[in-house]
C-alpha cells in the first residue's frame, strides 16, 4: 500500500476509529505549485492543491470542480487532491488571508480601538463593530451560518472507499458517550466586574435547567479573582478556566510578547486549576498554540464572519491541534447576537442547533455573563437553556462540560474496534461508554447508525 493510500487510512481511522479498509487511494498526477479553493461536485469547498487543474485564489471565483465518484468493487480510488493536507488547511485555517482578517497586525487603529476601549459604553463599541464587519453576509467561504466542510470531506472519502470495497456499511466507534445523538455545551466568559458578580445567579439559572457550564476567567486587570469565587464555581459542579491574560487584545501582537504572556498564562492555569484556555474575542494564530500547557482550547469560531478576525475551522466536531484539543465555537456568540444582529431571540441558534444536530455534531456556544444582566438579554438565553433542556431529554443530546468533551475525546481518540465471534466490540479505556455504530451508504450518501444497547454490534 502506497504512502498516501496509507495517509488516507489514518486520516478516516483518527476520525471515525474504524477497521482499515482495503480500498487503495492514489494520486492522479503530481499536483500544482499552487493553493488554492476547489469544490468537490455535489460536496464541500476546499483548499489546497489540485492535480490536472488549478485551484483559484478566492472563493468569490468561479471554482474548478472536481469529480470523486467510483465503481463499487474496484478496489482503487484516484484522487486528484489529497484530503489529509485540505482537512488540515480547513482545521488550522490556512486559507485566510491575514493581511486583511488578522488582528496580529498592529495597527494604529486596532491599538487605540483597544486602549479606549475600556472607556467605551456597548452602544460605542457595537457601532464601531458594525461598521468594521459590514458585508459579513456577502463571504461565500466559510458557509453561514453552519459549515461542515471538513466533516462533509471525511463522509465523501468514506464513501469512495466504501465504494470501491464493495462494502454497504463499515463499523466505528460512534462519536458521543453512551449513544447520545449530539452534543451541546455552554461557555460563559467573565470580562468584568459586573459579570463576575452575575456568575452565581447565571449558575442558579443553569442548574434550574439541569445543565452544568464552564466559566473562563481574566486572570489579570480586569477584576480581582479571589480563590472563594473559584471555590463558589467548581463546589457546585461548573468548570473553571482562563480567558486570555488581561483581555487587552494585544496577546498575539508578536511572538515575543505572545511568548512571555503565555509563560504568564500558564501559570494561572496551575494556580486556578484550570484545564482550558479561551484567548479574547476569539483572537489566535493556532501555530502557537502548542505553547499553551492546557489539554483543551476554545478560541476558534466554526464561522468567523462576525467576529473582528474572520475565518474558521468548517468543522462542528472536536480536533486535535497537536496535543492540545480544539473545542470549537460551532454557534452565533451571544454579543453578535444581540448588538450585530441586534436579535433578541434564539431563531438562529436554533436553526445552527438544527444544522449541527442533524449531523450529529458539537452546538458549542459564548453566553457571557456581563451581556445577560439585562433582562431581554437574560430571557433569550433562558429560552436556549429551554431548548437544549428539550433536546438533551427528548433528542437524547449530551450537555456536557468542555473538560468533559475532552476527556471522552482523547479517550476516545485510544480506543479499537476489534471483532470476536462475528461481534464487533469497543476495546480499550472507557469503552463501557462507547457504542458501536455503522456508516452505510443511502442514495450514494453517508448515513449513520447508532447501536443503543450496548458496545457491540452483530
Amino acid at each position: 500500500m502506497t504512502a498516501f493510500s496509507q495517509s488516507i487510512g489514518s486520516l478516516l481511522g483518527d476520525f471515525y476509529r474504524c477497521p482499515q479498509l482495503a480500498t487503495d487511494f492514489s494520486l492522479a498526477a503530481d499536483p500544482s505549485p499552487n493553493v488554492g479553493y476547489f469544490r468537490i461536485k455535489d460536496g464541500p469547498t476546499c483548499y489546497g492543491r489540485l492535480s490536472k487543474a488549478q485551484p483559484v485564489a478566492t472563493p468569490n471565483a468561479l471554482l474548478p470542480e472536481v469529480r470523486t465518484q467510483v465503481g463499487r468493487g474496484e478496489k482503487s480510488v484516484s484522487l486528484t487532491f489529497d484530503p489529509a493536507e485540505v482537512v488540515a488547511n480547513l482545521r488550522w485555517e490556512k486559507y485566510r488571508d491575514d493581511g486583511q482578517s488578522s488582528p496580529n497586525d498592529g495597527s494604529l487603529v486596532r491599538r487605540l480601538y483597544y486602549l479606549l476601549r475600556p472607556f467605551m459604553s456597548v452602544d460605542v463599541r457595537k457601532h464601531l463593530q458594525r461598521l468594521s464587519l459590514r458585508g459579513w453576509d456577502q463571504i461565500p467561504f466559510p458557509l453561514w451560518p453552519v459549515d461542515r466542510s471538513v466533516d462533509r470531506l471525511y463522509e465523501r472519502v468514506l464513501l469512495l472507499a466504501m465504494m470501491a470495497d464493495g462494502t454497504s456499511r463499515v463499523p466505528f466507534v460512534w462519536f458521543w458517550p453512551d449513544g447520545h445523538t449530539s452534543c451541546g455545551c455552554i461557555t460563559h466568559d467573565v470580562e468584568t466586574a459586573a459579570g463576575r458578580d452575575f456568575c452565581g445567579h447565571l449558575m442558579d439559572l443553569n442548574d434550574s435547567y439541569g445543565i452544568k457550564t464552564s466559566f473562563q476567567v481574566v486572570p489579570e486587570e480586569r477584576y480581582e479573582v479571589p480563590p472563594a469565587f473559584l471555590d463558589s464555581i467548581r463546589k457546585r459542579g461548573f468548570e473553571v478556566n482562563i480567558h486570555d491574560l488581561n483581555h487587552d487584545g494585544h496577546l498575539f501582537r508578536t511572538h515575543e510578547q505572545f511568548l512571555e504572556r503565555v509563560r504568564r498564562i500558564n501559570r494561572y492555569g496551575k494556580e486556578f486549576e484550570a484545564r482550558g484556555f479561551r484567548s479574547a474575542v476569539l483572537y489566535r494564530r493556532l501555530e502557537w498554540m502548542k505553547e499553551l500547557d492546557f489539554a483543551y482550547d476554545m478560541s476558534v469560531p466554526n464561522v468567523a464572519h462576525l467576529d473582528p478576525q474572520r475565518g474558521g475551522c468548517c468543522t462542528v466536531m472536536p480536533y486535535f491541534l497537536g496535543d492540545v484539543l480544539e473545542i470549537p465555537v460551532t454557534a452565533t456568540q451571544d454579543y453578535s447576537l444581540f448588538n450585530i444582529l441586534c436579535e433578541y431571540s434564539t431563531r438562529l441558534w436554533e436553526e445552527q442547533i438544527t444544522a449541527i444536530t442533524q449531523a450529529h455534531g458539537m452546538a458549542s456556544f459564548i453566553i457571557h455573563p456581563d451581556y445577560v444582566i439585562e433582562d431581554r438579554a437574560r430571557k433569550t438565553y433562558e429560552s436556549l437553556l429551554k431548548h437544549l433542556a428539550d433536546l438533551k431529554t427528548n433528542r437524547k443530546m449530551w450537555i456536557a462540560r468542555p473538560g468533559e468533551i475532552n476527556d471522552w475525546w482523547r479517550a476516545r481518540a485510544k480506543m479499537e474496534l476489534v471483532q470476536e465471534d462475528n461481534i464487533w466490540r469497543v476495546k480499550g479505556e472507557g469503552s463501557e461508554r462507547a457504542r458501536v455504530a455503522y456508516a452505510c451508504i443511502e442514495d450514494d450518501k453517508i448515513s449513520y447508525r447508532i447501536d443503543q444497547t450496548a458496545n457491540s454490534c452483530v
